[in-house]
């Protein structure tokens, strides 16, 4: 079973957190403060971070900002705070889901399984997709662009499976999100595809103000503008 790892500071709150997800089967390491969240992710192997946003000791954001800059651990923020300000803010920090306090234990519990579920994507097989200077490889979910390794979440990865799949057709919206989520409730509307697909473009583009990989269908949707090609794997 995973390794969780919660940073929440209302002590009742997490005692509660911490049995459930035991008696699930999950193995937990429990943080209150901000210092301590980074300590126990710099020495345990942790599979999913529960990060609550709001500290004694300073913000959420910031321990997810510095795991992102040596990790791409799947991060569900907890918090009191929905607005959607900070919503966004979570996924541009490159978190992988929202839920807002307070909120049921079942609910918690799915969206943990979901997200783990859509990281496990690391042992899937199949030929290499190559399509424009780009190169994705299923045996190893690895991403190049021009020989260097790019480096992606677990959701910006299926995404980029979902538009090159379906190299040169239109996508809807809710069609993207329906494929991307696979019927797990989360915290994913339009405005959080935007969001993901622009850290993306980031990514995957040359300019990502000019993108010629991901363009907009403006009202309709998003389409992969290249042409898609297999080669065989190793």
């Amino acid at each position: 079973m995973a390794n969780l790892l919660l940073v929440e500071d209302d002590e009742a709150l997490a005692l509660g957190i911490e049995f459930t997800l035991k008696d699930e089967g999950y193995e937990v390491f429990r943080a209150s403060t901000l210092a301590e969240g980074k300590s126990l992710f710099n020495q345990e192997k942790v599979d999913l971070i529960l990060l609550d946003v709001n500290l004694p000791d300073g913000s959420g954001y910031t321990l997810c900002k510095d795991v992102r800059e040596q990790s791409e651990v799947p991060i569900i923020f907890l918090t009191a705070l929905d607005e959607e300000v900070n919503v966004v803010l979570g996924f541009e920090l490159g978190g992988d889901d929202y839920i807002t306090k307070p909120f049921r234990v079942r609910e918690l519990l799915s969206r943990i399984k979901a997200v783990l579920r859509r990281n496990s994507h690391g042992t899937s097989h199949g030929s290499k997709l190559v399509s424009g200077d780009l190169v994705v490889d299923p045996s190893t979910a690895t991403v190049h662009k021009k020989g260097k390794e790019l480096i992606l979440t677990a959701q910006e990865y299926k995404l980029l499976l979902i538009f090159m799949g379906k190299a040169q057709v239109l996508l809807k919206r809710d069609e993207i999100l329906s494929e991307l989520l696979e019927g797990a409730e989360a915290f994913f509307d339009e405005n959080t595809l935007s969001v993901y697909i622009k850290r993306m473009r980031e990514k995957i583009e040359d300019d990502a103000k000019n993108p010629q990989y991901i363009v907009t269908a403006r009202g309709l949707g998003y389409k992969w503008n290249k042409d898609v090609t297999k080669e065989p794997g190793l």
